[in-house]
């Protein structure tokens, strides 16, 4: 494995690789865990910036995690395990680096006066609620630090473990822009227990999205990935779409399966074991790019937004995170003094 020469020039504050040396391996004899390898790192530097090539609507991100016991088949992320020479595809679900000094490293970078608070995303890579975040908590750690710097930003998850830091995203929607999303594509259960093995089921994620709507942090749902010809029938779409309704949804955002290299290949193993009469038709729908023609795409997209209209519930709107009345004596922490030490 090597933890040296990861440049990242796009960082918020300069540094010569991504990690120290000094990675700690652990494994621990619990259920939940075995069969899993944590590698403890202190990262150089938290806040890294999206390529420009990206089609992400965000400029900015923080992952304390690489690597996600959840397991999705279909994960884009898979690829950035290869940059440590490690495996992307089981290897990709069991080998989790964990970036202990996160919440100490944001703290100081956000202190930073080459940092503009620009919007910060997580759970855009890899989640950031993921199981490994049961042991090592370092959510409230992150969220104490962009609370405390009135710094805006949004989470995306799969995992029910956000509800665990409901009030923090309280004080932090407080005094800032605070977003949330979770990600349901589908309700099928034999699909979800097989391309999604290792993630909470669309039910409990939905009763996320009702817990946080209920405490006053609007709550969004990525419907993502639809599936070609596993979950994009009118009825299967439908349906999803009408119990994102019934979760309190303040908008729903359809999301095409997209299949990147390192994804690619591994999804398409899956496929071959599990539904070998579809490979033939997703080498011809996705022969010539990573994502299915746009005539596919716009007309789930069409659909989701009848179905929504239907249910009342809107699409999501550019600035989708949004922003509580301040309480009348605020709840956050004045900022910590910190040296403006740039990495």
């Amino acid at each position: 494995m090597r933890w040296d020469g990861l440049s990242n020039s796009g960082a918020a504050t300069a540094a010569p690789a991504l990690f120290g040396t000094d990675a700690v391996t652990r494994t621990f004899d619990t259920p939940e865990f075995r069969g899993i390898t944590f590698h403890e790192i202190r990262a150089r530097t938290i806040v890294n910036r999206v390529p420009g090539a990206s089609r992400m609507p965000f400029e900015w991100t923080v992952n304390p995690y690489r690597g996600c016991t959840h397991a999705c088949v279909y994960c884009f992320a898979r690829k950035t395990h290869g940059y440590l020479d490690l495996d992307t595809g089981a290897g990709f679900d069991s080998q989790i680096v964990v970036k202990v000094n996160a919440p100490d490293l944001l703290r100081r970078e956000l202190a930073s006066r080459r940092w503009q608070g620009e919007h910060i995303a997580m759970g855009t890579n890899v989640d950031c609620y993921q199981r490994a975040e049961g042991r090592y908590g370092l959510m409230p750690g992150i969220l104490a630090a962009l609370r405390d710097y009135a710094n805006p930003f949004s989470i995306l998850t799969k995992g029910t473990l956000i509800l665990r830091d409901l009030e923090l995203l309280r004080q932090a929607a407080a005094v800032t822009d605070v977003g949330t999303s979770v990600s349901v594509g589908f309700l099928d259960r034999e699909l979800w227990r097989t391309v999604e093995p290792g993630t909470p089921s669309p039910e409990r994620r939905l009763e996320v999205c009702r817990t946080l709507t209920a405490n006053d942090i609007p709550c969004g749902v990525l419907m993502a990935p639809v599936i070609p010809f596993l979950g994009d029938s009118p009825g299967q779409l439908r349906a999803t779409v009408r119990a994102i309704a019934a979760a309190g949804a303040t908008s729903v955002t359809p999301l095409v399966l997209h299949l990147r290299p390192g994804a690619r290949e591994w999804f398409m193993a899956w496929l071959a074991r599990h539904h070998p009469q579809l490979v033939r038709r997703y080498e011809t729908m996705y022969a010539d790019s990573a994502y299915a023609p746009k005539w596919y795409q716009r007309r789930i997209t069409r659909q989701v937004h009848e179905y929504a209209t239907e249910f009342g519930i809107g699409p999501s709107r550019p600035g989708g995170p949004r922003r509580l009345p301040a309480p009348a004596e605020p709840a956050a922490a004045e900022p910590q003094s910190t040296q403006l030490t740039l990495l």
